[in-house]
Formats: C-alpha cells, sequence, structure tokens
C-alpha cells in the first residue's frame, strides 16, 4: 500500500507541484489553488506544512518546489495515477472520460507490488493514455529485463535516487544514465547507439533540432535521440 504515514492529501498535493514543476520549477500557489480548487489561504497553510515536513521548499508570495524527498512522494504517486489510467484505459476498457477519476480514487491504495505488477501486465509503458510520462519507478534495477527476472518482490530493492526522462529535461541538464526502460527490442536499439548505463549525458535545448528528437551529448558523442527513447532512457537527479 502507498506509504500509510503520507496522507493522501499530502500526495495530492505533490503529485500537483510534480505535474507542474517536475524539473524544479517554482509552482505558484494560484496554480495550486486553481487545479486542486482549494481557497489560496488553504493552500498556503498546507505548504507551510509540506516545508516543515522536508516536502517543499516554499517562498511566500512565490510558490514552492519539491525537494529531494517530495520529488520521490511525487513521482511514485504520479506513476501510479498513470499506470492505472494505462490499465483501465487498455485493459478493462473503461470510458476516457471516467478514467482519471477512478485512478485517483486507487492510486492511494495500490500496493508497489502491484504497481510492479501492472508494469509487466502493460509491457512497461512510457506514456498515459493523455501521453503524458510515466515516471521511472523507485525499484533498484538497471532495466526491465533486470525486473522481470526478479520474481519474488520481497527481495526487490528500492533505489536512494530520483530519475527524469531525457523527454522530461530542461535546457543544461546534465547526469549520469541510471536506467533503461522498455522491450527487449528497444533495449537493442538504444544499446545499438552504444548508449548505456553509467553513460555521462547532458543537453541543452536546440530551437533547430529536428522535430521529436532531442539532441544530447552522451560520453562527449552528440546523438539525436527519438522522442520514444527519450521517454525511455533516464538519468540521476
Amino acid at each position: 500500500m502507498a506509504d500509510d504515514k503520507i496522507s493522501e492529501n499530502i500526495e495530492e498535493y505533490l503529485e500537483v507541484l510534480y505535474r507542474n514543476g517536475s524539473n524544479g520549477e517554482q509552482v505558484s500557489t494560484t496554480m495550486l489553488s486553481k487545479d486542486l480548487e482549494i481557497a489560496p489561504g488553504s493552500v498556503t497553510q498546507m505548504l507551510k506544512k509540506l516545508e516543515t515536513l522536508g516536502y517543499i521548499v516554499y517562498t511566500p508570495y512565490k510558490g514552492a518546489t519539491l525537494t529531494h524527498d517530495g520529488m520521490k512522494i511525487a513521482q511514485k504517486i504520479t506513476r501510479k495515477h498513470r499506470i492505472l489510467e494505462k490499465f483501465l484505459t487498455d485493459v478493462l476498457k473503461i470510458k476516457h472520460e471516467n478514467v482519471h477519476e477512478q485512478a485517483c480514487e486507487m492510486e492511494h491504495t495500490l500496493s508497489d507490488e502491484a504497481e510492479r505488477a501492472l508494469c509487466n501486465l502493460l509491457n512497461n509503458p512510457d506514456l498515459c493514455p493523455d501521453n503524458h510520462i510515466i515516471p521511472a519507478c523507485n525499484f533498484d534495477f538497471k532495466n526491465c529485463q533486470e525486473c522481470g527476472s526478479q520474481h519474488d518482490f520481497d527481495h526487490v530493492v528500492y533505489r536512494s535516487f530520483n530519475l527524469l526522462s531525457i523527454s522530461e529535461l530542461t535546457s543544461n541538464s546534465e547526469g549520469v544514465i541510471s536506467f533503461i526502460r522498455g522491450s527487449p527490442e528497444l533495449l537493442d536499439d538504444i544499446s545499438d547507439l552504444n548508449i548505456k548505463i553509467g553513460s555521462h549525458l547532458s543537453y541543452e535545448f536546440n530551437e533547430n533540432r529536428l522535430s521529436n528528437y532531442f539532441l544530447v551529448t552522451i560520453d562527449d558523442k552528440e546523438l539525436n535521440i527519438p522522442l520514444e527513447m527519450a521517454n525511455n532512457i533516464f538519468i540521476r537527479i
């Protein structure tokens, strides 16, 4: 089950902060109030509480950014939500207009073990039905094949750091490639480009880049990474 030390209300706030500021962007109180449909004064009180808990950095009259711990929780609940949306849509054939609300109701009680099983069932999806990135899992695997080979969930270890995919990066980002998601075929295609775990990656936005490609530098070599790959190559942040 989702961490019982964290209330659903806190998870909802962190999820909205992640949706609007996954790359460290400051999210305004006004935006949170509108998104959550909660009065600005109540939002301000919650932000002060979240800062006390160490989940955000709050600047009065400006907004909040997620800390490392806040990001970890936010990514986890966002991942569960989007995997559930994928399951409800692709497997249960729930109407699109009903999917978001039902996923919201289910995400807070979905166990990590069940989340992993759903991910395997859905063949390690990278996008939810609305084409938003599904964050990487927080299990300490280098790729999905490694995850699939561990059949006993009791032996699964959690990673201590957070990840972002190439397609989520803002300009002037860099880090070490630490997880690659996808089918064996996609992993082979990525490997053919000599992209591997432990490689150093840097990204600077280029307005002249090819559409649906990301121009990155990996171990001093420039590469144009197609969107499908960019959604599934994650760097440590």
